[in-house]
């Protein structure tokens, strides 16, 4: 079953992946000359009917019909040190999860999980906030973000859950251990059962009037801060 994609990055990623069953474009697009180089059916159309597609997102004049995104398995993100896991429990908004999926994957991270029902999907929108992230970070739906949590534990791994409430400071971990980042929902944060399943909890330095950061933010913050601690430098 295809899917769409729009976007330069998306669709530029997606084609590198041989995912790409067919492209449509603005008349001139640059996509059209690699879709006819790669021997890839596509289509020219105007940019009413591009709008109609994307629900009048950002398409950036290209969309593509491709292969579905495989997801991947918690087994597959399982490493024996320096792991570095991302767990959603609860992300409503589509472009947070866009968005941390392209941190995810420009850091480096091991994967992404999210919970199959309550929660954003992997959609359109998605695929094109991630810039073509998506084609390179494993991602994992679960049913349980709870047992999820349990067996991760029980491969190693330390559970380190974002809280506005937690009392250590979120760089006041070493992080040499294989970590499980956890990012609660853009309302009410982790659920308590996730909550006890945390080793630790920690929270993010909040001076102004704002009672909180954005959900995104928060994880590359987070993420990146493990990246700090682990002494890992720009190429």
């Amino acid at each position: 079953m295809s899917e769409i994609i729009y976007g330069r990055n998306a669709v530029k990623e997606a084609l590198e992946n041989g995912r790409v069953e067919k492209i449509i474009a603005l008349a001139n697009h640059e996509f059209l000359k690699l879709a006819e180089e790669r021997k890839i059916p596509f289509e020219v159309v105007n940019r009413a009917r591009l709008d109609k597609l994307t629900r009048s997102g950002n398409h950036q004049g290209v969309l593509a019909y491709a292969k579905e995104f495989h997801l991947s398995t918690v087994e597959e993100m399982l490493k024996k040190e320096n792991g570095l896991i991302v767990v959603l429990d609860g992300i409503q908004d589509v472009h947070n999860l866009g968005a941390i999926i392209r941190t995810c994957e420009c850091a480096g991270a091991d994967g992404l999980i999210y919970k199959k029902h309550g929660s954003a999907h992997l959609n359109d929108t998605v695929s094109k906030v991630a810039c073509g992230a998506l084609e390179y970070l494993k991602v994992a739906e679960v049913a349980n973000v709870v047992n999820t949590l349990k067996k991760l534990k029980e491969a190693g791994y330390w559970i380190v859950g974002s809280s506005g409430y937690a009392k250590q400071s979120y760089d006041d971990l070493n992080y040499d251990f294989n970590t499980v980042l956890v990012i609660g929902s853009e309302s009410d944060g982790m659920s308590r059962l996730v909550t006890e399943e945390c080793d630790y909890t920690v929270k993010l330095p909040l001076q102004g009037k704002t009672e909180s950061l954005n959900a995104s933010v928060s994880a590359g913050i987070l993420i990146y801060e493990v990246l700090e601690k682990r002494g890992i430098k720009a190429k």
